[in-house]
C-alpha cells in the first residue's frame, strides 16, 4: 500500500483495519464496508465507513487501488459471488489483501468449545458455526485459498503462514470468544436469562486453569492477489 491510494476494506467491522489501511495510505481515501450496522456506529470516526454489502459493492467499477479482506472471506455464503464483485470495484493492476485462520487449535480454543458443547450438543453447534461461517475450513488451508483466489481471476496470488503472540487479560479473552460465531450462538440460545450464568462460568473456569494474563500464539495465512491487466469477467465466470 502506497500514500495517496484509494483503499477498500470489506467487513470492516469497527473499522481497524481501515484506520491502520489509512494511516499507510495517508492523503489517499480509504473506505470500510460492513453489513452491521451496530458494528459502523461502534466504530472509529477516523475513516469513512458504509454499510454495505460484499455481494453488492456500491462502488464503480475500476474505483480502488486495493481492497483488504481480514478474517471475512470465511463467512460470505457465495464466496465466489462477493470475490467477483470485490475484484470488479479493483483496477487493473489492483491488489487484494486477505488474511484466515490457519489450521491449528489451541488449548484455549479447546477449552471454550468444551464449555459451550456443555449447553449445546455438538451436531448443532457444528451446523450453527458452518452456517455462519460456510468457507472456513476450506480456507484455513493454504492452497486451497490460494487455488480459490487464482479461480476467481487474481494472478500472481502468493499465500504466507505467520504466526502471531498475542498477550491479553482473561476475561478479555472470554469476551472476545463471545463475538465469534460459537459465542453468538449460545447467546441467543440462552437468551438474557441464562447467558450472564454462562458468562461468569467461563470465565471462572479460565482463571481456574490459564494463568493471567495468558499468552496466546494463533496461525494466520496472508494472501496477496493481483487483479491482471487483461482480466476478463465472463471468462472467469464461465469456468
Amino acid at each position: 500500500m502506497s500514500p495517496g491510494e484509494r483503499v477498500l476494506d470489506v467487513g470492516t467491522g469497527t473499522g481497524v483495519v481501515a484506520r491502520a489501511a489509512q494511516e499507510a495510505a495517508g492523503d489517499g481515501v480509504v473506505v470500510g464496508v460492513d453489513q452491521s450496522v451496530p458494528m459502523l456506529e461502534a466504530g472509529t470516526r477516523s475513516v469513512r465507513l458504509a454499510a454495505a454489502s460484499a455481494i453488492d459493492l456500491p462502488f464503480r467499477e475500476a474505483t480502488f487501488d486495493a481492497v483488504l479482506a481480514g478474517f471475512v472471506l470465511s463467512h460470505f455464503p457465495r464466496l465466489d459471488t462477493a470475490l467477483f464483485d470485490v475484484i470488479r470495484v479493483l483496477k487493473p493492476g489492483g491488489r487484494l489483501g486477505a488474511t484466515t485462520w490457519g489450521e491449528t487449535e489451541d488449548e484455549f480454543q479447546l477449552a471454550w468449545r468444551e464449555l459451550v458443547e456443555q449447553v449445546v450438543p455438538h451436531e448443532v453447534l457444528q451446523d450453527a458455526v458452518e452456517r455462519a461461517m460456510p468457507n472456513e475450513e476450506r480456507l484455513r488451508d493454504a492452497r486451497r485459498l490460494e487455488g480459490t483466489l487464482r479461480d476467481a481471476g487474481l494472478h500472481p496470488v502468493t499465500v504466507e503462514r505467520q504466526e502471531y503472540r498475542f498477550v491479553m487479560r482473561l476475561d478479555d479473552y472470554v469476551d472476545g470468544r463471545t463475538t465469534a460465531a460459537s459465542g453468538r450462538f449460545v447467546r441467543d440460545m440462552l437468551g438474557d436469562r441464562d447467558w450472564p450464568a454462562f458468562l461468569e462460568r467461563a470465565r471462572a473456569v479460565f482463571r481456574e486453569r490459564f494463568p493471567d494474563p495468558l499468552t496466546d500464539f494463533r496461525e494466520v495465512l496472508i494472501a496477496v492477489a493481483t487483479k491482471p491487466a487483461d482480466y476478463q469477467a465472463g471468462d472467469v465466470q464461465g469456468r
